[in-house]
């Protein structure tokens, strides 16, 4: 009996699993991501146009420079934000590339600076990183919604637009989602709605590694994750008026070869994830990052709880100047 009573004392002292980190949260969910890469013509540099990198890859914080930059650092890496609330985690991942490309004259203008990406919502279930219900892509003007098999969420007011497939990672074994974007414009969804055609790199998600691919087809690329709310980051730059032209539009204009031998350059063209915006649906401009229960109400059908108050959000710091930023700032066309 007293065995007996020892096990049980045991048993209820027994230590409960740590939360995890944001940034355990972010890596556990982050995609394996395949980026389609184009060799073709000047502007593409030989594919380096299209590999992932920082926004202040050539180590200054100033957005007019970075077309012309483009290919002096290719080492991989990617952007997460963590917004939370009672019973979801929500993650948004942003890619940047220095130019958003073309190789012919035809109707299709290019611009320095682009960022694509996708907010995942991940239900606490009981679980240590819970359970990954939906995504949400951003492919330039357009938001392009997901679930995985098995997800008991459904259309809302938008209508479900494909499966969000998982794969292990071969660098930890975890069943990851698989995300894709096309070569030049970089337009994100999930995988196979966009693929390697050709050339083509495959990065898988770190907390620490930032390799450069080998090629222009590299099948094995870790990318590093970086948090946007980290001090000296991506927020709290988004005020520096080096880098951005207004509040979630990247800084850029026509210095370069922009434009050369195409149809048109653009300035100021490319988004932070709080300047996102579908301009067809219902949540406003960057909300999909700085708002992302709201997004989820409007894009799906939850059966279970969503509560809208959120526990940690760094974004509503800023709730003001974002809103009125919905309110006033043009729509970009990234």
């Amino acid at each position: 009996m007293a065995a007996v009573a020892g096990l049980a004392t045991a048993l209820v002292a027994a230590p409960a699993h740590a939360a995890p980190s944001r940034a355990e949260l972010a890596l556990r969910w982050a995609p394996i991501h395949y980026q389609d890469v184009d060799t073709t013509g000047s502007h593409a540099l030989s594919g380096k146009s299209d590999f992932i990198t920082r926004y202040d890859y050539d180590n200054n914080l100033v957005g007019t420079d970075n077309w012309d930059h483009a290919g002096q650092s290719i080492a991989a890496a990617a952007y997460y934000s963590v917004t939370e609330t009672a019973d979801h985690w929500f993650i948004t991942y942003f890619f940047y590339h220095p130019r958003d490309w073309v190789d012919h004259p035809f109707f299709e203008g290019e611009h320095e600076n682009d960022g694509e990406g996708l907010t995942e919502i991940i239900e606490k279930d009981g679980s240590e990183y819970g359970v990954l219900r939906a995504a949400v892509s951003v492919a330039h003007s357009d938001f392009f919604s997901y679930a995985p098999a098995g997800s008991t969420w459904t259309g809302g007011k938008e209508t479900i637009d494909g499966t969000l497939q998982l794969k292990a990672s071969t660098h930890d074994s975890l069943q990851h989602p698989v995300t894709a974007q096309e070569a030049k414009g970089h337009g994100l969804k999930a995988w196979p709605q966009y693929d390697i055609v050709g050339d083509g790199l495959v990065y898988y998600p770190s907390l620490t590694a930032s390799e450069a691919p080998s090629s222009a087809d590299d099948r094995d690329v870790q990318y590093q994750l970086i948090d946007i709310f980290a001090a000296g980051g991506m927020w709290a730059q988004r005020n520096n008026t080096s880098l951005f032209a207004a509040l979630g539009t990247f800084k850029g204009d026509t210095t370069g070869d922009c434009g050369v031998g195409t149809y048109s350059c653009t300035t100021n063209s490319a988004n932070a994830p709080w300047g996102w915006d579908d301009g067809n649906d219902t949540p406003s401009r960057g909300e999909i990052a700085t708002d992302p229960a709201k997004l989820a109400a409007e894009y799906f059908t939850v059966p279970g709880m969503l509560s809208r108050t959120y526990t940690y959000n760094p974004y509503s710091s800023a709730a003001a100047a974002l809103e009125q930023a919905a309110a006033t700032l043009p729509r970009t066309i990234d």
